[in-house]
């Protein structure tokens, strides 16, 4: 069976988590690293035993021959780093979100289908051990039919938590409910409904934002709907970050500490309705815990190898990375002009630097890439501190 040769563009965090499942995994080695910073791309060829180290990305891969790049950098880099690598005929496995607006995506995928090669969003959450539980409680039938679903994040400053971690929670959406027809949204700054003054520069490289609080409805197909809420906590609380699936004959509750069934609709704290009752986690084929990588980031790197191998698309792909950003893309535009808005847009530009023109502001100022600094720096605009 072929083994795939993996080159990998970024060696920060994200970067060593994927290079690590990659190396790991049986069907596939990785052969080249590339960052700009030449520390970065020596530890991390070190740690893999990999001494193909690069500063550049085409004269990486026109030398190792790879069948699939890596994009592990920040968002602000995927589209320009994306075209180049697909420009080369490889595969792709890019970092969540696909990019920073729908223009640069819809470049993305049409210059993948162009190549005739895939585009895979690195949605780990959405093929990890404890998703692959609840997805198969809902085949089995356990909660019956699903009637809506909810999420909600971690806590971050909500325009940037939609960016950011939203993006895993919609993926999941998309898993158990499919296409999104519509979106409807209230976003808040300062207590207030957002103005074009409140669209601002994301922090982490994620484009344009707006909201400190955002909640969102999302229309599927039929009756069903899911609910999603990106609220600004102080502290930040990561066990709200969570998805639950509610069904006509029982609930799925998952976060990132495991996944629940409750045998009832309805939760009723007595005693005798409110046995959640844990969920066994569906690990990979062949997965040994001491490899060295986690089993979300195996499980990703298993499901492109049987998408390569079976010709079809990996289940996180880049049309539902591009979906995602739409669904996204619209949450701004309806909280913005408070309206509901239709999917796919017929407008692809970003929906808050439009609204920023129509009211004869430019773009944003740059601003700090750090989360600290930048949360610092959008209190003072807020006149919340010195």
């Amino acid at each position: 069976m072929k083994t795939y040769r993996i080159a990998l563009i970024g060696c920060g965090p994200r970067g060593t988590a994927a290079a690590r499942a990659y190396h790991a995994h049986p069907r596939t080695e990785v052969v080249a690293v590339c960052d700009r910073v030449q520390e970065l791309r020596d530890k991390l060829g070190e740690e893999l035993n990999v001494s193909a180290r690069f500063a550049d990305l085409e004269e990486m891969l026109s030398d190792v021959g790879a069948d699939l790049a890596v994009i592990a950098t920040g968002t602000e880099f995927h589209h320009e780093l994306a075209l180049r690598a697909l420009e080369c005929g490889v595969h792709i496995d890019i970092e969540k979100p696909l990019c920073t607006d729908l223009q640069q995506a819809d470049e993305v995928m049409a210059k993948a289908q162009e190549k005739h090669v895939q585009v895979a969003v690195h949605h780990q959450g959405r093929v990890a051990s404890f998703m692959q539980a609840v997805g198969r409680a809902v085949n089995e039938g356990r909660i019956g039919e699903v009637r809506y679903l909810q999420g909600s994040c971690k806590g971050y400053y909500g325009g940037l938590g939609l960016m950011n971690i939203g993006t895993h929670i919609i993926n999941n959406f998309l898993k158990f409910a499919g296409e999104c027809r519509s979106v409807t949204a209230m976003g808040l700054t300062d207590g207030h409904p957002v103005t074009p003054e409140d669209v601002v520069g994301s922090p982490l490289g994620m484009g344009t934002i707006a909201g400190e609080h955002i909640a969102a409805t999302l229309h599927f197909g039929g009756s069903l709907t899911a609910s999603l809420l990106h609220h600004r906590f102080a502290p930040m609380d990561s066990t709200g970050y969570m998805l639950e699936v509610y069904g006509t004959e029982g609930r799925l509750f998952w976060n990132h500490r495991g996944a629940w069934w409750l045998p009832q609709p309805h939760y009723v704290p007595d005693g005798e309705h409110d046995q959640w009752q844990p969920l066994e986690p569906v690990y990979p084929s062949g997965y040994d815990p001491g490899c060295g990588t986690s089993e979300d980031e195996y499980w990703f790197v298993e499901e492109y190898v049987r998408a390569l191998e079976e010709d079809r698309e990996h289940e996180c792909s880049g049309v539902e990375g591009r979906h995602v950003l739409e669904i996204m893309m619209g949450i701004f535009e309806s909280a913005a002009y408070g309206r509901r808005v239709d999917l796919p847009q017929e407008q692809r530009d970003h929906p808050l630097l439009r609204w920023r023109r129509e009211h004869g502001l430019g773009g944003p100022a740059a601003v700090q890439r750090g989360y600290g600094e930048w949360l610092a720096a959008e209190d003072q605009r807020l006149g919340r501190c010195d």
